[in-house]
């Protein structure tokens, strides 16, 4: 991969490769590391977090809870995290966020159990994403919540004081996140917290994989039916020894490079009975035509010939794989619609408007759904792609320039918010 600037822009241009051969290991899983964090901080005792994800994210909500009262050093790669007992302690001071939607919606919650005001915001893209649905819920446990610029969204002043618990209610909502950030911060409240939901839940794998690292340190969730969830009050987190398991998000774009490129690609440190949604990619995969080949801790794709065909794919559970599954639509022979993804218009970028803005210059037809698209495959080229500094969008199609010369890639660096080492790790994809 060669890097350039143009004017004041960065570039990476990517060279394409042959058939492939590698065998790569992966980062731990954002979305465990940052809920473990959590749950550590809020812990008795201390917690030793083995392999987790250093990034971007996860440094901006280590340094949140370190100024809520966490004591967090890293050693080693590892994290040894001294936790509050729920007991919160109040920074004196906003507390910036970034661009990590997930840190925003975790601490909203959180800060509900310390004492005083608290202002919580972050970066120009963040203070567009959406946060009315749990301020809402916050509200009716006791939280005094003030927007403090646009309504629904950061900065958010909170007069906190704890959570009453109680039963909540949740309407039809746009992301999971609301339920796992009440879900985590639920032991802490004065009484028993029943979480219902009404309608569809976008998303669930990510509520499965919360409820999962409450019970690894102590607290058992009880989903009494389909989409209530009782929160058991007056025991807490138990400090402990968590290791992170690889994160599937990163494992797809190693993945898809397999599919587009052909030859086989072994992730060496992914569980194949995960619960992290992303996994799912496989599945997509196997139906557009490669062998999926699951060991008892790997993963190996091989490419084969893509299968051709008009194919759907709803993507409401693993909505991050949108822009993996456009890049593979587009080296794919027939018409791929993805659907049921409208919440994807509040990620990091707009992605769908992103996806069908830049696959359009690689040459491939691509029409812009309300809550998908509609992707006609061929033989995409390369072109200069924007990134609207959207991590996912910089990876999926750099793997897309494998195997369509003349890709370049803007603001590269953007990847460092879930995978630092990404293009180090691509360029092991290279004899």
């Amino acid at each position: 991969m060669i890097r350039h600037t143009e004017g004041h822009m960065e570039f990476r241009k990517i060279q394409p490769v042959g058939a492939l051969n590698a065998c790569v290991s992966m980062p731990g899983s954002k979305s465990h590391t940052q809920r473990a964090l959590v749950i550590a901080a809020l812990a008795e005792g201390r917690s030793i977090l083995r392999k987790p994800l250093l990034s971007e994210d996860t440094e901006y909500l280590i340094e949140a809870l370190r100024s809520l009262g966490a004591v967090i050093l890293e050693k080693q790669g590892d994290l040894i995290v001294d936790g509050t007992g729920g007991r919160i302690r109040n920074p004196g001071r906003e507390i910036y966020l970034g661009n990590n939607g997930t840190a925003m919606r975790f601490l909203t919650t959180l800060v509900c159990l310390g004492p005083g005001t608290y202002t919580l915001t972050g970066d120009a893209r963040l203070c567009e994403r959406p946060l009315g649905p749990l301020v809402q819920v916050l509200s009716k446990l006791g939280a005094q919540c003030r927007w403090l610029n646009r309504s629904g969204c950061l900065p958010l002043e909170i007069r906190a004081g704890s959570l009453s618990g109680g039963r909540v209610l949740f309407g039809e909502i746009e992301s999971s996140q609301y339920v796992s950030s009440l879900l985590l911060s639920a032991p802490y409240a004065r009484e028993e917290v029943v979480i219902e939901i009404e309608g569809p839940m976008l998303s669930r794998p990510y509520v499965d994989m919360t409820i999962q690292n409450m019970d690894r340190f102590g607290i058992q969730v009880l989903e009494e039916r389909a989409n209530r969830f009782v929160v058991p009050f007056g025991l807490p987190y138990r400090g402990r020894e968590y290791e992170v398991e690889a994160d599937a998000s990163s494992s797809s774009y190693f993945f898809l490079a397999a599919a587009l490129c052909g030859g086989s690609v072994k992730v060496t440190n992914l569980h194949p009975r995960s619960r992290q949604g992303d996994i799912g990619f496989l599945d997509v995969l196997e139906q557009t035509g490669c062998t999926v080949i699951r060991e008892q801790e790997s993963i190996e794709v091989r490419g084969g010939n893509p299968a051709s065909g008009d194919m759907t794919f709803p993507m409401e559970h693993m909505p991050d794989m949108v822009p993996t599954v456009a890049a593979l639509a587009a080296c794919r022979p027939g018409r791929t619609v993805i659907e049921k993804a409208a919440h994807l218009r509040f990620k990091e970028s707009d992605r769908l408007a992103a996806l069908a803005t830049e696959l359009g210059k690689t040459g491939i037809r691509i029409e812009e759904l309300p809550d998908g698209l509609v992707i006609e495959g061929g033989t995409p080229h390369g072109a200069e792609i924007e990134t609207y500094n959207d991590h996912r969008i910089a990876m999926s199609f750099a793997v897309l320039g494998l195997a369509a010369p003349g890709m370049k890639i803007a603001n590269p660096g953007c990847v460092k918010k879930s995978f630092p080492g990404f293009w180090e790790k691509l360029e092991e994809l290279s004899p």
